[in-house]
């Protein structure tokens, strides 16, 4: 994983280090290679590679092919998220969001849609359905202990804070 600087549009703005990594793909899709549609998108949006159009009934879930293998490197995974548009407009959301694909994973990326609208939804070929983000993620190694610090929040959980 190399780290490359890239020139900040703005002259005063300070030069932060952009990173990249290789991500091997197979495209066995009648679509272009996922792409980030605008300079600073964390995702790059994924398409339904489908024969025919699926309709997404009210409540309904289905699995949905891209067409997609990648090969991550090790200490990165890929996140598939939903669409806000998408959300917003039609009420289809990526099911198990975010849909982790780990680095060992080779199968097709296929996505977990769900309607949660009073109407159906057809899903065309070429359609874009969710976005993928590339993250590094750390490995947790356990080390047991009796008991954990203090701290203000200590065990507060859900709504601890209030709702004001």
């Amino acid at each position: 994983m190399g780290h490359f600087s890239i020139k900040m549009l703005n002259s005063q703005a300070q030069k932060m280090p952009m990173d990249f990594t290789q991500v091997k793909i197979v495209n066995q899709s009648k679509h272009l290679l996922p792409q980030y549609q605008t300079q600073f998108s964390a995702g790059m949006d994924l398409r339904a590679n489908i024969s025919d159009a699926e309709v997404l009934q009210p409540l309904q879930r289905k699995l949905i092919g891209t067409g997609l293998y990648i090969e991550l490197p090790q200490g990165v995974e890929a996140q598939v998220r939903p669409r806000s548009g998408l959300a917003y407009k039609n009420g289809i959301t990526v099911l198990n969001s975010p849909g982790t694909i780990d680095a060992d994973y080779r199968g097709e990326i296929k996505v977990l849609l769900v309607n949660l609208s009073n109407e159906p939804f057809t899903i065309n070929d070429g359609e874009r359905i969710a976005q993928l983000v590339i993250a590094r993620h750390l490995t947790a190694q356990w080390e047991e202990t009796e008991s954990l610090s203090d701290t203000e929040r200590s065990a507060g959980g859900f709504g601890h804070t209030g709702t004001k």
